[in-house]
Parts: C-alpha cells; structure tokens; sequence
C-alpha cells in the first residue's frame, strides 16, 4: 500500500521553482517524488513543511538530486537532515529560519 503524498510543483514569490510536499515520504511512494523533482529542470526549492515523515529511501532521493535542491523544512524534519548529513551538502532553512538574501 502506497503511503499518502501530495506533491504540488510552483513558484515562490521570488520566481524561484519549488515542490511542496504533504504527507509522508517512504518507499512506497519515493518513485513519484523522483518524477516530481525529474520534472522541475534546474535549481528548485522543496517545500518540506507539511512532510510528517522522511525514511532512508526519501533520504537517498534527496541526496540523489543535492546539486540542485534546497530545502525548507519544519522543526519536526531539522534533526532529520542534520543527523542525515544531508544539512552539509544542500541549503536547508527551517520554517524558523528567516529566508536567504
């Protein structure tokens, strides 16, 4: 069974591409977050806010797709991408956190 995920491309206020993301990451659905981010070209910003959960096969894709991803994520996924790793080799900015210049 396909674990629930939404995952809505757009543009920020910047005109910047970004992926929002609701719902749960896991193996049952990594394949349709690898072709939501195949499908945005360039540098693009996934929106992690409203992601409950990022197992190690959500994690892999994200550091598949590092040189062209930023992520912004809520207090609940911080830990996640620092003790991942994944902090030190893509921006991540917590919902706290002010936007970059």
């Amino acid at each position: 069974m396909t674990t629930p995920l939404t995952l809505t491309p757009g543009r920020g206020p910047d005109g910047a591409a970004v992926l929002k993301v609701v719902g749960e990451i896991d193996m049952s659905n990594t394949d349709a977050l690898v072709t939501a981010l195949d499908g945005i070209a360039g540098k693009l910003v996934l929106d992690l806010t409203a992601c409950e959960y990022l197992d190690s096969a959500g994690l892999s894709v994200l550091f598949a797709h590092a040189s062209r991803i930023e992520v912004v994520t809520s207090s609940l996924l911080a830990p996640v991408m620092k003790y991942s790793g994944l902090a030190d080799v893509v921006a991540v900015r917590s919902v706290e956190d002010p936007p970059h210049p």
